[in-house]
């Protein structure tokens, strides 16, 4: 009997988790409400800084992780890996069991609110985990210039950094509803996208289905919320993207005919958590702050400071994202890959006047 296409797992990965999502959320949500598990804010500093103005269940993280490893589990028993050699298949185990890890330290903080140093410890020790078992950063770029590979004792910390640095910046961003899950959902389908063309089916398969959960919680997410995915949800998310780009791109560079570019692709994707979360760990330092004490710094609350709408601040932000994602695609030689950031470029474009309207409406 012929094989299908690898393609087909990759369709049927998405659709089973997001089929997932639509189902368990409810029913996620309900269970929440009648125990209780609920965010509201406790105080006028919670208050100022939160946007819901009643009790939400943020439990829905459990939903997207259940879609995503569900799917999973379901494409593997139909063969969908297919026979991977060894070390790849200790990357694919890194990812994912590092993802269940790191989906467990948030569960664990929307249930018992975990301390900030107690949830970095943990992640770290579950980034380094990864690591070992193959999920790790080989190579460095030069601008206009070679790689260089790295050595153990700088591979094992810049792992660490970008695998905990990636889950929190997801964490962070997540302040308004959809934001997260949409941006997680845009930036699960390039790296789909990327990681096929680079010839990375199994990598491909874990963005796959978790841009299927993300992009299915949105049906639940989207403004007006009726559920939120919660710290579990976040971090979990952004380790999966993470790990995918470092499996699937970053571990790849070297055979590639676009290597050096190959491994600046994750950094060029996930572009807007990252510089959120950089600058906002620059403004709070600057004021005297610890990094980890929350304020409405961040690229949402300052565009919704300035006028705009929830949702437009919302859409501004997912054009954002699929811009820099469609620079991504452009950048490693997809074919057509230009022509979709030229059409990304003008979404931004028409975006970004609709905000810079909206604003200046609110200002006169």
């Amino acid at each position: 009997m012929p094989m299908p296409p690898a393609e087909l797992y990759h369709l049927v990965a998405f659709l089973i988790a997001l089929t997932i999502v639509w189902w368990s959320t409810p029913i996620i949500n309900e269970i929440g409400r009648k125990r209780g598990l609920v965010d509201q804010p406790k105080n006028d500093a919670e208050k100022e800084r939160k946007m819901h103005k009643r009790p939400m269940v943020r439990l829905g993280g459990v939903s997207i992780f259940a879609g995503t490893i569900i799917a999973l589990v379901i494409v593997w028993s139909l063969g969908g890996f297919g026979w991977l050699p060894p070390q790849k298949e200790w990357e694919i185990w890194g990812v994912t069991l590092g993802g269940v890890a790191f989906f467990l330290i948030g569960l664990a903080d929307d249930l018992y609110n975990l301390s900030p140093g107690v949830r970095l410890i943990l992640q770290t020790v579950a980034a380094s985990a990864a690591w070992g078992v193959g999920v790790r950063i080989d190579f460095l770029s030069i601008p206009f210039g070679s790689l260089i590979q790295l050595s153990d004792l700088i591979s094992l910390p810049l792992t660490v950094i970008w695998l905990v640095g990636m889950a929190n910046a997801i964490n962070w961003i997540d302040g308004l509803d959809g934001l997260a899950a949409g941006g997680c959902g845009i930036s699960a389908v390039v790296m789909l996208v990327l990681t096929l063309f680079m010839n990375q089916p199994a990598a491909a398969l874990i963005a796959a289905a978790l841009a299927g959960a993300a992009l299915g919680f949105l049906r639940y997410n989207f403004n007006p919320a009726q559920i939120f995915m919660g710290d579990g949800g976040a971090y979990f998310m952004g380790f999966t993207l993470a790990g995918v780009g470092v499996i699937g791109l970053v571990k790849v560079a070297a055979v590639t005919t676009v290597a050096v570019t190959a491994v600046l692709l994750p950094l060029l994707v996930l572009a807007v958590p990252i510089l959120d979360m950089s600058a906002v760990i620059i403004s709070r330092l600057s004021q005297g702050k610890s990094p980890f004490t929350g304020d409405k710094s961040h690229l949402h609350h300052r565009l919704m400071n300035a006028g705009i709408s929830h949702r437009l601040t919302v859409l501004f932000i997912y054009a954002l994202t699929l811009w820099v994602g469609s620079l991504a695609l452009g950048f490693s030689n997809i074919p057509s890959g230009w022509g979709f950031a030229i059409g990304a470029t003008f979404l931004l474009g028409y975006v970004g006047w609709q905000a810079w309207r909206t604003s200046r409406k609110v200002r006169e």
